[in-house]
């Protein structure tokens, strides 16, 4: 042990043998004095075999959840009721072909988008071809495709061998719409409507320009329509022939080179 760091004490013979004479040191200069004698030793640090987290919280005792009461079920949703057909009650609808011509310009609920005007179809009951097409021209106000389309159309009325007054024109819409939903329209019944139109107007043929048309009158738009295809309108049967609606048919000019071979084939080359 290092000479100073323990003083010696002082011994003192007595008739009973020596005795220390100096008192025992305080507690803390016994630690003090036993640290240095550790430090001298080159002990610098005390290990443990088992790890200790000096820095780590004291972990809160765990308390058992309080029993929450249990909730009754919430009541289930009820469905809102389905949205009225479109056009109302078939029952209501108009019986004869000039009614529907009214009816179709005033009803509410008739045109998807209500910013154009409605214009109201043409021609007479029981003409030799109606044709039907998506919808009006942007510019159409008083009469039925008076542009672009219509002049097309009347074109190929003349090459087909008919006056224009032998001809229906009518249109699946009642106004002209931007990106109509063909889909919930034919689910709201807008076909049911078409096909009540063509009972009334009684054409002997029917050509229809636009396969969103035929998605309302209940045919696969995905299925090519052969010459000759039928639909039946009120128990009755009525030949249709399809092909590309006029917009279509203006930008492509072999498009109406195919609908012309598939007229001459419906027809057998003659005209109705």
């Amino acid at each position: 042990m290092a000479a100073g760091l323990i003083p010696a004490r002082a011994q003192v013979k007595t008739p009973h043998g020596t005795m220390d004479s100096r008192p025992p040191l305080p507690l803390a200069e016994q630690i003090a004095a036993a640290q240095g004698w550790w430090r001298e030793a080159g002990v610098d640090f005390v290990f443990r075999d088992k790890p200790q987290g000096w820095l780590a919280e004291p972990s809160a005792p765990t308390i058992a959840p309080a029993t929450r009461p249990t909730k009754a079920p919430a009541p289930a949703a009820v469905a809102p009721p389905p949205p009225p057909a479109i056009g109302g009650d078939p029952a209501s609808w108009p019986a004869t072909l000039p009614d529907f011509h009214r009816w179709w310009l005033e009803t509410p609920g008739l045109d998807p988008s209500g910013t154009h005007a409605r214009v109201a179809p043409r021609g007479s009951q029981g003409a030799e071809l109606a044709v039907m097409v998506p919808m009006p021209e942007p510019g159409d106000s008083d009469i039925l495709l008076a542009g672009p389309q219509g002049r097309l159309v009347a074109a190929m009325i003349r090459s087909m061998g008919l006056e224009p007054e032998q001809a229906y024109l009518a249109a699946a819409l009642p106004c002209h719409t931007a990106l109509p939903d063909w889909s919930r329209l034919a689910a709201d019944g807008m076909g049911a409507i078409l096909r009540h139109h063509l009972s009334l107007a009684a054409p002997k043929r029917l050509l229809v320009l636009g396969k969103d048309v035929l998605s309302l009158l209940q045919h696969d738009p995905a299925q090519a329509t052969p010459p000759g295809n039928e639909i039946t309108i009120q128990g009755g049967k009525l030949s249709l022939l399809a092909s590309y609606s006029p917009a279509r048919l203006l930008e492509n000019p072999r498009q109406q080179a195919g609908l012309w071979q598939r007229w001459l084939e419906w027809t057998d080359g003659k005209t109705p």
